[in-house]
């Protein structure tokens, strides 16, 4: 006789759910979707509903001030901060689709890792004043989904099989004549830049909110602002950090690619089109509204030049033929 086919037996939820790794790829996708919809409003210049209803202004009224710059200011912000969520969505679906499927544990742990920075990021919040309601309520239905496709996708991951510690001594770390070794080292200098300029920016978010570079921009600082709505720093404040807290986000996940992923031709084409996205919107937003200065922009430029520099050199053949790493593919 046919024996019965067990999936018949499976509720919804458990299909749905499945091993796990299904509602973590939702999250990739809703945050490389929720970046991508964060360009198109900006490059509309044009504000969320609620940022309008929160600062009772339209993004046309706030332009009669000092020829549009604070609104040109606000849309940087938001243009750099939809890049590096569709890198990050980028990177987690590949984690997902990728090393997740064959049981590697460095990108289970590099997920849980950088989703409790990214999600933890909203909190900053409470630094300047402003609850941006979307932004909560994407929060509160990505962070669950997030933690159940960590937890069931855990069983898994083969624990026993991958005995290497993050501290360990990676097997990559060879010789400066590995040009992968050395590419690697170069991601990871970058990655170490994205979480210094991330922490920065969201401390500074949370605290003067701008830098010298920005108030020169505006043409005024913090009183000026307040005295055209007080509830405009706030606002300028949430961008800032949100965007400091991604940046730290995508620090995270290319520094544990860098030392301790397995990074196949998959992986190369993730990280590319990570790089493109995140950095490219990060600098080309600058001269699209004429905020030209080179001090603030070096930081940017030098790390889209050692990521491109690292990416080039980890799909370059190996010049140590006793490299462990020299048939890599």
């Amino acid at each position: 006789m046919p024996q019965p086919d067990s999936n018949t037996e499976t509720g919804l939820s458990a299909l749905l759910i499945g091993d796990g790794r299904p509602p973590l790829a939702v999250v990739g996708l809703a945050l490389a979707l929720a970046g991508g919809f964060a360009l198109f409003i900006a490059a509309r210049g044009e504000f969320l509903p609620h940022d309008v209803a929160y600062l009772g202004m339209t993004p046309h009224e706030l332009c009669a001030v000092n020829e549009c710059r604070v609104v040109h200011f606000m849309i940087h912000d938001r243009v750099a901060f939809g890049g590096a969520l569709i890198a990050i969505g980028i990177v987690y679906l590949w984690l997902v689709v990728g090393p997740m499927a064959r049981g590697a544990r460095w990108a289970w742990e590099l997920l849980a890792a950088s989703g409790v920075v990214g999600f933890a990021s909203f909190l900053a919040y409470l630094g300047y004043g402003y609850l941006d309601t979307w932004h909560g309520v994407a929060t509160g239905v990505l962070a669950p989904l997030f933690l159940v496709g960590l937890i069931v996708s855990r069983k898994r991951i083969a624990w026993q099989l991958e005995g290497r510690r993050w501290f360990a001594w990676p097997a990559w770390l060879t010789s400066w004549r590995n040009r992968r070794s050395v590419g690697r080292m170069l991601l990871l200098f970058t990655a170490a830049g994205m979480l210094g300029g991330g922490l920065t920016i969201v401390t500074v978010g949370m605290t003067t909110v701008f830098v010298p570079e920005d108030v020169a921009f505006m043409g005024m600082g913090q009183a000026e602002l307040h005295a055209i709505n007080p509830r405009l720093v706030p606002l300028i404040a949430h961008d800032r950090a949100g965007f400091g807290g991604a940046v730290c986000c995508c620090g995270v996940l290319l520094a544990g690619v860098a030392w301790r992923g397995e990074i196949d031709r998959a992986g190369r084409q993730a990280l590319a089109l990570a790089g493109v996205a995140g950095f490219s919107t990060a600098i080309f937003v600058h001269p699209a509204i004429g905020y030209n200065d080179l001090w603030h922009l070096t930081p940017a430029v030098v790390g889209a030049t050692l990521f491109a520099l690292g990416w080039w050199l980890i799909g370059s053949k190996s010049t140590d033929r006793n490299s462990p790493l020299a048939g890599e593919r």
